[in-house]
């Protein structure tokens, strides 16, 4: 005991490095393994070599253990990404998604990696056009193996049992909610055999058949899944969706043509949809024509991910001094009604006898719109055919000045894809700023002096 002793002190000052090579003394080690002394009751550790704690990994080693891990993972999900990046190189179809996870479903009989590839293939499936299709999302929901993650005893179901596949589950339902896709009877069935009765994705599924078939029907101007691509028939639906007026009549005032002249010039003619109600005509009808009328626009209008842009015709509101009381309709009045019990009765159904009136309201008037309309081009030329349209409906416009307010910049069709700005375009629009501050400012110096 003492000479061990001895030597692990001499080895450690570095008196016995040229005597003894270093296996031997590992070999004297190795025979007589002593971790620790005791002496009395306290405890002294034993301080080893180099050539002892030379299996011991450091902090570089451990660090690079780690790096090698993480690039193992990564591999691992570019691999999945791989798969569907050499399945689009033909076509980003439903087909090639399915060839792909059947593909992975086959690979391997316990499915290793496959939260991975679910998580990859939820992320891809916008860019293959299956993300409302139904039976793809059980197909993902089936390459989860079956009956493993089901918890078997109250224990197992307190302590959430498998967490990782259990949210990787409620992941996909909620992909489902946000595109407003309802699960089916196979999808329950899925998740039963998958996570059991008493689990979270079994929690979500019910939880959207309680709340789904509530709010299906709630929007009272549903926008359909899939929206005309008829430039015609998107400027309909949408000057319908924005009236609001069943009596209101679309017109089309010009149609879209390419024509070319006979020097080889190509001509485009834009398409020009307009849309006015009989009330809007007697409203026109009745306005001044020392007043002029303002052509405005473009406003933006959303439908899903595609922004459309219509323009107003409208007037400012009339003057107090102009405005005429409408006499009461002569039908109403006969000899048998009593004007103490009047048989028109004007009450605002919105507010109740105990609500509060001691606030004040300000109401802002607006002018009248006359009129509605989408076209190809932004220009005032485009603009003032759809007016000449109008003058055959309304006489009244050939008297009446018209104003054109139009803003600039580009007014077709855009997807949510376009709205986003480079760097470049940012700075430019920075630059603008800064030179439009910078005249403000010189002309309130001016105006000071």
């Amino acid at each position: 005991m003492k000479a061990t002793r001895l030597l692990l002190h001499a080895q450690h000052i570095g008196w016995i490095t040229p005597f003894f090579k270093p296996s031997c003394l590992h070999i004297a080690l190795l025979r007589s393994p002593l971790p620790r002394l005791c002496y009395g009751q306290g405890q002294r550790w034993i301080h080893y070599g180099s050539s002892v704690c030379k299996n011991k990994p450091d902090s570089a080693d451990l660090r690079e253990i780690f790096e090698h891990e993480t690039e193992k993972k990564d591999k691992s999900l570019v691999t999945h990404d791989d798969l569907f990046a050499q399945a689009a190189k033909d076509a980003k179809t439903k087909a090639n998604f399915n060839r792909v996870v059947d593909v992975f479903s086959k690979k391997d009989i316990r499915r290793r990696g496959h939260v991975e590839f679910i998580y990859a293939a939820l992320k891809k499936m916008p860019e293959f056009g299956v993300e409302r299709d139904i039976v793809v999302y059980n197909k993902l929901l089936d390459v989860f193996p079956k009956e493993v993650f089901v918890p078997r005893n109250f224990i197992q179901r307190m302590f959430n049992h498998y967490p990782r596949q259990q949210e990787c589950g409620v992941q996909v339902l909620e992909q489902m909610e946000n595109y407003g896709i309802m699960p089916n009877v196979e999808t329950k069935v899925l998740l039963v055999q998958i996570f059991g009765e008493k689990s979270h994705p079994m929690r979500k599924y019910q939880r959207m058949m309680y709340w789904f078939p509530k709010f299906k029907n709630a929007n009272p101007f549903p926008v359909p899944p899939e929206l005309p691509q008829d430039p015609l028939d998107l400027a309909r639906f949408s000057l319908t969706r924005i009236a609001n007026d069943l009596d209101a009549e679309i017109t089309v005032y010009q149609f879209p043509l390419t024509d070319i002249t006979e020097t080889g010039e190509e001509i485009t003619q834009p398409h020009i949809v307009g849309i006015q109600s009989p009330e809007q005509r007697s409203l026109l009808a009745k306005h001044n024509p020392n007043r002029p009328v303002f052509v405005e626009g473009p406003f933006p209008l959303w439908l899903r991910k595609t922004c459309v842009h219509y323009y107003l015709l409208r007037a400012d509101p009339v003057p107090p001094e102009e405005k005429i009381e409408e006499e009461p309709d002569p039908e109403l009045i006969d000899p048998e009604q009593s004007f103490f019990y009047p048989q028109c009765v004007d009450l605002d159904l919105n507010r109740d006898l105990g609500d509060d009136d001691s606030f004040d309201v300000d109401d802002v008037e607006e002018g009248p719109i006359y009129a509605m309309c989408m076209a190809g081009q932004s220009d005032q030329a485009t603009l003032a055919r759809w007016i000449c349209g109008l003058q055959e409906t309304n006489p009244v416009l050939g008297q009446i000045p018209t104003v054109f307010h139009l803003e600039s910049g580009t007014r077709e069709l855009q997807t949510a894809a376009d709205v986003h700005h480079t760097p470049e375009q940012n700075a430019e629009s920075g630059t603008e700023q800064e030179h439009i501050i910078e005249e403000e400012r010189l002309r309130s110096q001016g105006m000071k002096q």
